[in-house]
């Protein structure tokens, strides 16, 4: 009774005071901004598709802004031109802070797009960041101001080019390189590791992505690993000294995940491609991963990707997110991984010449870059603390 009656006699501005000085803000537009595109740097086959051969860009695409009545707006990644008029259907009129009560009606009415939920958060966050005057890390708790940042390469290509690759990386001040093992046999997989571990040296850290969970189901082109496989490849990668890893087996094969998990050291990883806070819980509860690796794409929204990695720290998992795109959905990601504890990387897809990671960031105009020591430094303005490059918006 004394603590209900506390409560009254407080006004409820004391109870808050972090937002008194916030403006009071109302959305009143969803914007679709087009981008133009700089240049080609040429033609590529990702691993985990192979006979798909896509061309590489630097910039273009478009992202989203969100205004409101007091002139500030907030950016996001792009969404679909036919989501445009249900996003603003449920957020224009509301209160950007209102994170809690806009992720529910997001979800429920445009959840068959999660790649727009999260978008549409992205957003929302930028904007409260601009609102309060500070960086969305800071907001979200500060662990860090800075993230080792590690290669992911895309192709698979030569043992002899991927560890030329390595070096030069490492030249550069980056710390670690994801190698796709996707050759025909586990003979020609650890051959790659070991070309790159021998010219590498020990001291820069190398994960592994089988991703054999890219399918809903039981099929994906290129190469399909049977358990056998995922446990022979398992046994090399820890001999090899390898950080882990990752997606050996398909998305929801969480029997077969868990029992590899048992019977080897190395860390397994996965969870890309996992979408909804309950999936993640399924994971952690059967111990199917020792790093969670959820998208802020595709997991479920800022809110629902937050709620995971809570749930990661509460079973003392590692969460290591998946690379949210290239763009504005990476340098979200790196000021949520920036906010944990227990989150010690960020991924950077940068397959350079051709796929460097500088060719999605060519559409901001103060990116965060990998450093001389191998770290992204978090960006100190408001929000993301990142601005669209106006030169390249399509009037």
């Amino acid at each position: 009774m004394l603590r209900r009656n506390f409560l009254k006699a407080v006004p409820p501005a004391l109870l808050m005071p972090q937002l008194r000085s916030a403006p009071r803000l109302k959305i009143t537009d969803v914007r679709i901004v087009n981008l133009r595109t700089v240049g080609e740097t040429g033609k590529m086959e990702a691993a985990w598709n192979p006979g798909t051969v896509t061309t590489q860009r630097i910039g273009g695409g478009s992202v989203i802004e969100i205004h409101t009545d007091q002139g500030l707006s907030g950016i996001g990644p792009a969404i679909d031109n036919g989501a445009l008029e249900a996003a603003k259907a449920q957020i224009a009129g509301k209160d950007p802070f209102s994170i809690e009560q806009l992720a529910g009606p997001l979800r429920y009415y445009l959840g068959q797009s999660p790649r727009t939920v999260s978008s549409l958060e992205i957003a929302l966050w930028d904007l409260i960041g601009k609102a309060a005057g500070q960086p969305l890390y800071k907001l979200w708790g500060a662990a860090k101001d800075r993230v080792p940042a590690y290669a992911s390469m895309i192709q698979l290509s030569t043992p002899e080019e991927r560890a030329r690759m390595a070096v030069e990386l490492k030249s550069q001040g980056w710390k670690a390189i994801k190698l796709r093992a996707h050759y025909q046999t586990l003979k020609e997989d650890v051959r790659l590791v070991e070309t790159v571990r021998k010219a590498a040296g020990a001291d820069m850290e190398i994960m592994v992505d089988a991703n054999q969970a890219q399918s809903f189901g039981t099929w994906q082109p290129g190469v399909m690993w049977d358990f056998q496989r995922a446990i022979e490849t398992a046994r090399e990668l820890e001999r090899l000294n390898c950080y882990w890893l990752e997606e050996p087996r398909l998305r929801y094969a969480f029997d077969e995940l868990a029992e590899l998990n048992r019977l080897v050291g190395i860390p397994i990883a996965g969870g890309e491609n996992n979408r909804g806070v309950h999936e993640f819980r399924i994971l952690l509860e059967q111990k199917v991963f020792d790093i969670l690796q959820p998208d802020i794409m595709v997991a479920d929204g800022v809110t629902g990707f937050r709620e995971i990695a809570g749930l990661a720290k509460a079973y003392n998992k590692l969460v290591i997110p998946h690379h949210g795109g290239g763009n504005l959905g990476t340098v979200a990601q790196l000021h949520a991984i920036a906010s944990w504890p227990h989150a010690p990387w960020i991924e950077i897809l940068h397959d350079p010449p051709v796929a460097a990671y500088t060719n999605g960031f060519a559409i901001m105009e103060n990116p965060p870059l990998v450093d001389k020591d191998g770290y992204l430094n978090l960006p100190q303005g408001p929000g993301l603390g990142v601005a669209i490059n106006k030169d390249l918006i399509v009037s």
